[in-house]
């Protein structure tokens, strides 16, 4: 607004070479200056732009902007946004693909021009003069690092226009149009659902409802009689309790149990922001910055699908090929906190600290919960957890080839129902007993009690099974 309440109008400017732009002011005349122009015309975008969310047309214009070379300001003046909104955009809605260029496969080691190592994977059948060309040779190559394209670190941190891309062999940063709007959307979902609720107002909570609700009382009876201590509506408890937050489960209320199940819905995330500081970007950059740091990867596997239904939560490392499976009678996120609640208290703080020292989960619900797995009350963090890109599991792809084994004894579709711990955990003493080419023909089991000791192997349960007692197939557990 003018100084007389009348709306500033700009005019066309002048000085095309320094897009100086002149605004009338009463009693004052005309405003010119070269220097304000450019503060002048944020200040008028500023007054003038509504500040809504990036739709897929601008989306698609910033990928074509990107493969054309167009600058970071170039595309925000195109689209009337400003840099720092279309920064945030190509950082926060970019995927990246491990892919080389023409006639060479991907490599991302820095020895990768001058190694000479040769049948690093011991197959017979190979041909190749050196392991240097082979895409799966940094994963048992022990002079392997890694080595980041130091043009991601700055603007426009993508590949998209980059004239190298084609026979470049490091990893890559795309910015695609339809995957960021997908992505945003997916993102703007999850933000919208999940529970705000830290770990130590779930307990006051559960405190005050699970034990009356076990009484036979109802959730509404318990908001109205308990309003300055809970501040809850019943809705709110119910939805707490089909969400696995409260010790008091939907069997202890008399009349849900004899409703029909209503349509499965996704579990809940517990944080909201769990995935702030924690994406995969920042977990290449923290390898960057430690690179020894040994990696642990967790996912889970599912029986016979459906809300309710047992499932296992596995536990892989690379270094060794060593995978642990603990059964959850559901696919919650408090029963993986409460396995690692009782992985520190068998293991002990420290030896835990060195087991579990960088946690990589995807982006299941059952793990949106990492600050209480991370740190004690007191503060103290024992371990750092960062989740894979959405639909990207070639980011922890160990855990995800072991599950083949897995899956020899457990079938897909075949409820886990029936079993008990002692049964997973006598089918992971099969598997980690079953010697691996890539390990030089030892077993899993060997491999990480040389690295971590007998007595931690003890602890978790862990021993060797001899070579002709194994078996992997269903008929381990009937």
């Amino acid at each position: 607004m003018g100084l007389m309440g009348r709306p500033v109008q700009p005019i066309r400017p002048i000085c095309p070479l320094f897009s100086v732009f002149l605004f009338p002011l009463p009693r004052f005349g005309v405003f010119c200056s070269c220097r304000k122009s450019a503060r002048l015309e944020r200040r008028y975008l500023m007054n003038n732009h509504s500040y809504q969310r990036l739709t897929e047309q601008e989306r698609n214009s910033i990928e074509q902007g990107l493969k054309t070379g167009q600058s970071l300001c170039s595309l925000a003046k195109n689209l009337q946004r400003s840099v720092p909104t279309i920064s945030r955009e190509i950082l926060r809605n970019s995927f990246f693909e491990q892919t080389g260029g023409y006639g060479t496969p991907f490599n991302n080691c820095v020895h990768r021009r001058t190694c000479d190592q040769q049948h690093l994977c011991s197959k017979e059948d190979c041909k190749r003069p050196s392991c240097c060309g082979c895409k799966f040779c940094f994963h048992v190559c022990r002079l392997y690092q890694r080595e980041a394209c130091p043009r991601l670190d700055a603007p426009p941190y993508v590949c998209n226009g980059c004239p190298k891309r084609r026979v470049c062999t490091l990893e890559k940063a795309w910015y695609q149009g339809h995957k960021a709007q997908r992505t945003a959307q997916r993102l703007l979902r999850e933000c919208r659902s999940g529970v705000d609720l830290t770990e130590e107002e779930r307990k006051r909570i559960d405190d005050i409802v699970s034990p009356l609700i076990k009484q036979g009382q109802s959730p509404w009876h318990i908001c109205q009689t308990n309003k300055d201590r809970l501040m809850l509506s019943d809705k709110t408890i119910y939805k707490y309790m089909d969400a696995g937050l409260l010790t008091a489960k939907n069997v202890h209320l008399r009349v849900k149990v004899k409703m029909k199940p209503r349509k499965t819905k996704p579990q809940l995330k517990i944080e909201r922001a769990c995935r702030e500081g924690r994406t995969y970007r920042d977990f290449l950059a923290y390898l960057n910055q430690f690179p020894d740091t040994p990696i642990v990867e967790m996912d889970t596997v599912l029986g016979r699908k459906g809300r309710g239904e047992p499932c296992l939560l596995t536990i892989h490392f690379p270094n060794s090929e060593l995978m642990l499976a603990y059964l959850r009678q559901a696919n919650t996120a408090s029963s993986v906190t409460d396995i690692f609640s009782q992985l520190k208290g068998n293991l002990g703080y420290q030896r835990f600290a060195e087991l579990f020292l960088l946690l990589l989960p995807d982006n299941g619900s059952e793990f949106s919960n990492p600050s209480v797995i991370e740190r004690e009350k007191d503060g103290t963090v024992w371990t750092q957890i960062f989740y894979c890109d959405p639909n990207c599991a070639y980011q922890k792809p160990h855990i995800e080839n072991n599950h083949r084994l897995l899956r020899m004894i457990f079938p897909k579709g075949v409820s886990l129902d029936g079993f008990s711990q002692t049964d997973v955990l006598l089918a992971i003493n099969h598997i980690n007993s079953y010697a691996r080419r890539a390990l030089g023909g030892k077993t899993p089991l060997q491999m990480f009690t040389k690295q971590y000791g007998i007595e931690t192997s003890k602890l978790l349960g862990l021993k060797e099974i001899p070579p002709n007692d194994i078996t992997l197939n269903p008929s381990l557990l009937q």
